[in-house]
């Protein structure tokens, strides 16, 4: 897979249950090609989680490793079976060969143009801003003003309400977090509620990008 197929929306699962995840990912069934799915490596048997869930889901939904911080953490992650590496922060290069070499997709964060670029120069295949609500949408319009066109993440306080004003700023593709969701519908593993949250995150993106 090369960046040009990954999904619009990530969803980051931290602090879940395998239960709680599983849920989530049946909840997905009919949006597939618009999610790609992260399991945090700070998340309880985050590596388990991510084989678990890649033997069930793994032929139609994209899910990989998010917070992968070292060398050491993209290998395990790797071999848990994840199709790609989502960062807190700047990757070394040694990360980024070794998710090239493995054929990984992967996003290290930046936060500066000087840090993007690095990361770009690196071999990244998209490069995330974060925390995105730092810095407000028109910074991926200022920064790829001077930098061209890139493909750009946002992450860190996205939600239906603001998303479509990242998407018309210049960004690529943004990660969405828990509140996404109704905490009740994901503590109770309502695949129903959960589905309803979806369909209407994305109603939502979908009246946004047509005004």
């Amino acid at each position: 897979m090369n960046r040009m197929q990954y999904p619009k929306f990530t969803i980051i699962m931290r602090g879940y249950t395998f239960q709680e995840a599983d849920t989530i990912l049946q909840a997905l069934e009919g949006f597939e090609d618009q999610f790609a799915v992260e399991v945090t490596l700070n998340t309880n048997g985050a590596l388990s989680q991510i084989e678990k869930l890649n033997r069930s889901y793994g032929s139609r939904i994209l899910i990989g490793a998010g917070t992968v911080r070292t060398l050491k953490d993209a290998q395990n992650a790797y071999e848990a079976g994840a199709r790609f590496l989502l960062a807190p922060h700047r990757l070394t290069k040694e990360v980024i060969d070794f998710a090239k070499a493995k054929g990984l997709i992967v996003v290290p964060a930046a936060m500066t143009p000087s840090e993007i670029n690095e990361m770009f120069e690196y071999g990244a295949d998209i490069v995330k801003i974060f925390p995105a609500n730092a810095v407000s949408p028109k910074f991926f319009k200022d920064v790829q003003a001077p930098l061209g066109q890139l493909p750009l993440m946002a992450v860190g306080g996205i939600n239906e309400r603001n998303v479509q004003a990242f998407f018309d700023n210049g960004a690529s593709f943004v990660g969405v977090g828990s509140g996404m969701f109704d905490s009740t519908d994901i503590k109770s593993c309502s695949i129903l509620g959960l589905r309803k949250s979806i369909a209407r995150f994305i109603q939502k993106v979908s009246e946004e990008a047509a005004q």
